[in-house]
């Protein structure tokens, strides 16, 4: 199919959405809900066809007022200088086109469960996952977004061993996809008397949040255990066996979550991470059938993959994928300064992904 035929259908496709939706037709919640998001989502891009049909029509006018002959000089010299203009902003233009027309992630406009764990490094590293959950947690308040811890395991000295949230809002997933795998962190312990820098790391995984209509989830293939909560050291936090722990038998995955007094709650906070999980995995595989594309891509979101690096003595920040090194780890770690990466990112990814295409 050529390209203006795909534009031709892009544009057919938004005029049939804006009728059906004006025509008061009956229909179900779920069915406005399809069509009014598919509708705002082509929205944009036939605004970039028009704009660029606009300019291809300018020109083809202009072409002609510059092959008149018999045309006044200083109209054609005009004309010349604005047609020079729209053939600089068209490449532009058509780019921008091809990047809204590369198919989406299905789950880019979903909400995620962030986990972050502490890697090798000790204490240190608990604490560097700490500092990145809160920088999550930042990045999400200037984004407006809803940031619901669901599972913190403390250390004791300010550090995580694990924390889990759940971040809902307009396109989490597509912003924060790219942050899974290892971080990395070279800094002076503040329990380092002899000044020496320390590398350790922390985990982060970034799942899209998976709706019941995502996952053919089977209750028979889940083993729910109830039991006491307990907190540091083995004490118990409660007197009711709240603490819910839930294991897909098939796969084997296992989410335990105490924090609520309600068992109620606590089952419900597990079965969000699970189906995450599993959802998850399920994209996992169908990417592994097409891996040969993903290598192509900024990055396979394996947590076992070294992403990044924050190097404190150089306030430095390093995106090893890209090679992006920014020197300004506070910002970044306040949230502030984390769009510059992503955004970098997701350019990354699109020319990958246009070049894969083309």
């Amino acid at each position: 199919m050529s390209i203006d035929a795909k534009l031709d259908r892009v544009a057919t496709r938004h005029k049939e959405l804006s009728d059906r939706l004006a025509s008061g037709e009956a229909m179900d919640h779920q069915e406005m809900t399809r069509l009014s998001k598919e509708y705002s989502d082509l929205t944009p891009v036939v605004e970039k066809i028009v704009a660029l049909r606009k300019a291809q029509a300018e020109m083809g006018d202009l072409a002609e007022l510059i092959a008149d002959p018999e045309g006044d000089a200083e109209m054609r010299e005009l004309a010349e200088s604005e047609f020079v203009e729209l053939k600089e902003r068209l490449p532009d233009l058509e780019g921008e086109l091809k990047v809204l027309l590369l198919p989406r992630d299905e789950a880019d406009a979903k909400n995620a469960i962030l986990e972050v764990r502490a890697g090798t490094g000790g204490d240190e590293a608990a604490l560097f996952a700490a500092d990145l959950f809160r920088m999550y947690q930042r990045y999400a308040d200037t984004h407006r977004w809803k940031f619901e811890v669901m599972v913190v395991s403390e250390t004791g000295i300010g550090g995580y061993k694990e924390a889990i949230a759940s971040i809902s809002g307009r396109d989490v997933f597509a912003r924060l996809k790219f942050e899974s795998g290892v971080h990395r962190v070279q800094r002076v312990p503040a329990t380092e008397s002899g000044g020496r820098i320390h590398t350790s790391a922390a985990t982060v995984a970034v799942l899209p949040e998976a709706e019941e209509v995502d996952l053919d989830l089977d209750e028979n293939d889940l083993r729910i255990d109830v039991y006491r909560a307990s907190g540091p050291g083995g004490q118990s936090v409660n007197t009711t066996d709240s603490a819910v722990r839930i294991t897909h038998v098939p796969t084997g995955i296992v989410v335990t979550i105490q924090d609520e007094k309600s068992q109620h709650k606590n089952k419900a906070k597990a079965m969000k991470v699970l189906r995450a999980r599993l959802y998850e995995a399920q994209r996992a595989a169908r990417d592994a059938e097409r891996a040969a594309d993903r290598r192509s891509q900024v990055g396979s979101g394996d947590r076992s993959e070294r992403i990044r690096t924050y190097n404190f003595p150089q306030g430095r920040v390093t995106d090893h994928r890209i090679n992006m090194t920014l020197h300004k780890i506070d910002a970044i770690l306040e949230g502030e300064g984390l769009d510059e990466m992503i955004d970098a990112l997701t350019t990354e990814d699109q020319a990958a992904r246009l070049a894969a295409v083309e």
